[in-house]
């Protein structure tokens, strides 16, 4: 069975200023989700499912997509606040999305493959789509359930304009992950690199560390636990307007509780995204060079 790519593209898009999933980056006017509808299909995934607000499926269908949908089977579902499970209702004043592990979660219908989750607004690199797919497409029987994440090394995530969050990756001697830790405002001063968040002492790192960019691939087994996660979540913030269910928290957590184990797939690909709107060029930039060297067409679906 193929393997099955979600893409998480509900995301507010504050820090960017408009909707980041929709810009166009590449040099035949590609959106950076185009390409890794590209990278997914070339590495053997079939279906695509996109989780998207219902207020903006129609420029992600007629606009965005209008040439991937020739070559590729997309799915939409949708990130809404009011889907809750039963028994819940929404805070009134709340307007926040729930988060990553909500987004992956409205998938459950749509998905009965092994899956990978990545976000719209991301660009992974074409070896890590493969190393994914090689993982996922790799039959399993009999154990404990395992699932996947691929990570960067942290010197190749900066952003060149701002601060970044990370989630650092701590992989035991058999290559399984054993937890994330978040870190917040990493950012570049010279040389180094470092995390200086106010009453903290500052965190310094090599570059080397190992990251998560939310590339993880998991078995349909993972909406049960989610839905199980949520349900906690919303018990634990009743009248919450900010608090977010983010699915690295939802993997550390089967990890913690000994329902799943994670193999970690490192991959020696760059990452880069559009965090802040002074990235736009740059991005650009990225991907014309990746187009002269021959990793991509000049257009993706010509």
């Amino acid at each position: 069975m193929q393997p099955t790519l979600l893409i998480l593209a509900a995301g507010m898009g504050s820090r960017y200023g408009s909707l980041k999933q929709i810009d166009r980056f590449g040099p035949s006017g590609e959106t950076i989700v185009e390409y890794s509808i590209y990278d997914a299909l070339r590495a053997g995934f079939g279906k695509i499912v996109m989780v998207v607000r219902k207020g903006f499926v129609d420029d992600f269908r007629e606009i965005v997509l209008t040439r991937a949908m020739k070559k590729a089977d997309i799915t939409f579902v949708f990130q809404e606040l009011d889907s809750l499970p039963k028994g819940f209702t929404l805070p009134a004043e709340r307007v926040k999305p729930w988060g990553t592990g909500h987004a992956v979660l409205m998938a459950a219908g749509e998905i009965n493959a092994p899956f990978a989750v990545v976000n719209a607004d991301d660009f992974y690199g074409a070896t890590s789509y493969s190393i994914m797919a090689g993982f996922l497409s790799t039959p399993r029987s009999g154990g404990l359930e395992e699932y996947c994440l691929v990570d960067y090394q942290l010197e190749k995530t900066m952003s060149e304009t701002g601060s970044v969050s990370r989630g650092i990756c701590h992989v035991d001697d058999d290559g399984y992950l054993t937890d994330i830790t978040e870190h917040t405002k990493i950012s570049r001063n010279g040389n180094v690199i470092i995390s200086e968040f106010a009453g903290k002492d500052p965190v310094i790192f090599t570059g080397r560390e190992r990251v998560s960019m939310n590339l993880m691939g998991f078995m349909p087994s993972m909406f049960d636990h989610l839905h199980q996660q949520f349900i906690d979540f919303l018990h634990q913030h009743p009248n919450s307007h900010a608090a977010e269910f983010y699915i690295p928290f939802a993997m550390n957590e089967v990890i913690r509780t000994g329902k799943a184990r994670v193999k970690v797939l490192p991959t020696q690909e760059r990452w880069f995204g559009v965090t802040y709107r002074e990235e736009r060029d740059i991005v650009a930039n990225n991907l014309k060079t990746l187009v002269q060297q021959g990793v991509y067409p000049a257009d993706l679906w010509s």
